[in-house]
């Protein structure tokens, strides 16, 4: 028995899906904004952290855009259900808007987060809240569904798409968690950005945000480097745990109140073995394909369906 065909990604054909291509085309913009606004730092300078800072519209125009194109690949995959289109529609709308507001507020040179010090900045930062809200509600939709129904795809890339749903929607409660003990310390008069002594609430946010993107580039690779389909779904799963370990890392790191890097013996072994899990899976991967290439199949290159 041969192993199965790879995982074909043909761009032009689902992304003219209905629930798709609003996503696509909005998601691609937002990439361009992100990309545009290198250009501006580069140009104009300015410090890379803080409350207002250009590294904003950059990082949140390239990974919204990037979670957009994702989420209408996933749903291109879905079986359609009435107002699907709407839904996307609204998606690409919100993640624009968003994206959009904290590019406002950096140009006006205040803070796009955290700012309450008009009645104009409140209901943006507001605004903003809920937008990200409606998104986060539709990708938890779109993920129960990834488990529900039956997606047109092979079942290690399956794996891949219902785990970096999974992490998006955590990524998304965090993010939410993020704004809520903000605006507690804010009361308190404390650094809305912080946990504890050092802790930094967006780092387990931000940590696995793109699982979404990297799981099924792995799955991908993967089918084009012979391996069989349990392997593929094993090298998934392993680096699906490994993500597990690096959020868990970052969730504890930040509940201790303790910085990003500063761990204690214990999550540093936890760190370790994170990276060197992810590591080992895409180095399997590398390897496994360019035997594929040059025509070399060796011991890890499955030729039958275990």
């Amino acid at each position: 028995m041969i192993a199965t065909s790879p995982e074909h990604f043909d761009f032009l054909s689902w992304s003219k899906d209905q629930r798709a291509w609003p996503l696509v085309s909005i998601g691609s913009l937002l990439v361009l904004s992100g990309g545009i606004h290198i250009i501006v730092w580069a140009v104009l300078g300015g410090p890379w952290e803080g409350a207002i800072t250009w590294r904003k519209p950059i990082l949140f125009g390239i990974s919204g855009g990037l979670t957009a194109i994702s989420m209408g690949w996933v749903w291109s995959k879905l079986p359609l259900r009435r107002l699907d289109g709407v839904l996307s529609w609204s998606v690409a709308i919100a993640l624009l808007f968003e994206v959009a507001l904290i590019d406002l507020q950096r140009w006006r040179g205040v803070a796009s987060h955290f700012n309450r010090a008009t009645v104009i900045d409140s209901l943006l930062y507001d605004g903003m809240g809920v937008l990200i809200l409606w998104v986060t509600l539709l990708a938890t939709d779109i993920m129960l569904r990834a488990f529900r129904q039956k997606m047109k795809a092979s079942p290690d890339m399956v794996l891949a798409i219902q785990s970096g749903l999974v992490f998006l929607v955590l990524s998304c409660v965090l993010g939410i968690w993020v704004s809520v003990n903000g605006e507690m310390r804010m009361e308190k008069g404390l650094d809305p950005e912080g946990f504890g002594a050092e802790g930094v609430p967006k780092f387990p946010h931000g940590v696995v945000i793109h699982a979404l993107q990297l799981l099924p580039a792995l799955a991908w690779m993967a089918a084009r480097s012979g391996f069989s389909l349990r392997y593929r779904e094993r090298l998934i799963t392993y680096a699906s745990r490994s993500l597990w370990l690096l959020l868990l890392y970052a969730l504890f790191e930040t509940l201790l109140g303790r910085s990003r890097f500063d761990p204690p013996p214990y999550l540093a072994a936890m760190l370790f073995i994170a990276i060197a899990g992810l590591m080992i899976v895409s180095g399997m991967i590398v390897v496994g394909y360019l035997r594929m290439r040059f025509g070399q199949k060796g011991s890890l290159v499955q030729t039958s369906e275990e």
